[in-house]
């Protein structure tokens, strides 16, 4: 890991990649040829000449099941100045989101995305929202432009994972 990848992790907090179970990941309106790996994939993110992009419009709904659970912190997701993402809308634990149901829901949180975010810089998420996530729902609403295209150049989920508790470490209550 370069010293400038470890050095935008939050403190305390871990990058959840390894914790993504890959095969329930999906991606609706990506274009072919630039799909979600290129944004959410080791490597493959770090990589400036990859892009996720959007296809019929700007909109981009992101659908990322985990392996086991986990609390999230925040995310950084990186862009282009026009393209990058604006609005983008988390959904904890939302499972069969599509375009036509999207706004049905009330997103756990919103973020509008700055210049600096989409050069990197995280956005803390409201932590109470994301404490037992066994799945993660991102729409990606609009773009900084208003164009019909988005880019997504790097997504990275930063928290936690829930620790199991100990039976060992319980001490058995006697029955009197």
């Amino acid at each position: 890991m370069s010293a400038e990848s470890a050095s935008s992790i939050p403190k305390g907090q871990v990058d959840l990649l390894d914790f993504i179970d890959w095969s329930g990941v999906q991606c609706l309106n990506q274009s072919s040829s630039h799909s979600l790996p290129n944004a959410l994939k080791q490597g493959y993110r770090e990589d400036a000449g990859l892009n996720l992009e959007s296809d019929a419009d700007e909109q981009l709904l992101i659908y990322i099941p985990f392996n086991q659970v986990v609390k999230l912190h925040s995310f950084a997701i990186k862009g282009p100045e026009e393209e990058g993402p604006k609005t983008v809308k988390f959904f904890s634990n939302k499972e069969h989101m599509c375009f036509s149901n999207v706004n049905d829901f009330p997103p756990s949180d919103t973020a509008e995305l700055t210049e600096e975010n989409l050069k990197g810089k995280p956005v803390v998420l409201k932590y109470v929202k994301f404490q037992n996530v066994r799945s993660l729902t991102i729409f990606i609403e609009d773009n900084q432009s208003g164009s019909e295209l988005t880019k997504v150049q790097k997504i990275a989920l930063y928290g936690s994972t829930v620790e199991t508790t100990d039976m060992k470490g319980l001490k058995k209550i006697e029955d009197h």
